[in-house]
């Protein structure tokens, strides 16, 4: 039995790293040792998803997952199958309109996008093009602690762009450390000829 623990880690990292585990380790027991009731909830879901069996039990504050394989050939295809393309002509694109994810705390907001950016790394097929508009540009901007994960997509090819006008009014165009700048002809082009458009 293969034995995780990621007690000391908030979501999402227990479920994409348990993930990689079932992928690398297919029809291999693993005990997950999580810090809480989301993480028990959401590893068990992606468990169930690629057809392991989960029970947990409660050990202090923390919670114990014993995943074990179905009967029968285990399914560890991704999660995040590719949706049939052709179903979906034109390009993925995501638009941060900001640098907060929802709307409540700014603080959690911000540990939001950071989460779901980083989580992108994990999905296939990848965006085709991130825009990054208003506040949305302090995430590939000096000082961002996002930058290396935008990096990453950038070096498995996905366009990332910020907006010029943007960049200009938060005094940030020499700030840029990701990506390329773009205009609002080209984000209104890109956002028209799409085939999907995420807004987290």
């Amino acid at each position: 039995m293969i034995k995780l623990d990621y007690s000391q880690h908030q979501c999402p990292y227990p479920v994409i790293e348990t993930r990689k585990q079932i992928l690398a380790n297919p029809g291999q027991a693993l005990e997950v040792l999580v810090s809480d009731q989301a993480g028990r909830d959401n590893v068990t879901r992606l468990a169930e998803k690629m057809n392991y069996q989960a029970s947990a039990t409660a050990v202090g504050n923390n919670f114990r997952l014993n995943l074990t394989p179905a009967a029968g050939e285990s399914d560890v295809t991704p999660v995040n199958q590719a949706v049939n393309e052709s179903a979906i002509t034109g390009k993925t694109v995501i638009y941060c309109g900001s640098d907060r994810m929802g709307q409540g705390d700014d603080e959690f907001g911000r540990v939001l996008m950071r989460n779901f950016l980083t989580t992108l790394l994990e999905m296939e097929p990848l965006p085709d093009i991130i825009l990054f508009v208003n506040s949305g540009i302090n995430l590939t901007t000096e000082g961002s602690d996002i930058l290396e994960a935008l990096q990453t997509l950038v070096s498995r090819g996905v366009d990332i762009a910020s907006c010029g006008l943007c960049l200009d009014f938060y005094q940030k165009k020499d700030l840029l450390k990701v990506g390329r700048t773009t205009n609002m002809f080209e984000m209104v082009e890109v956002q028209c000829q799409a085939g999907r458009i995420i807004c987290p």
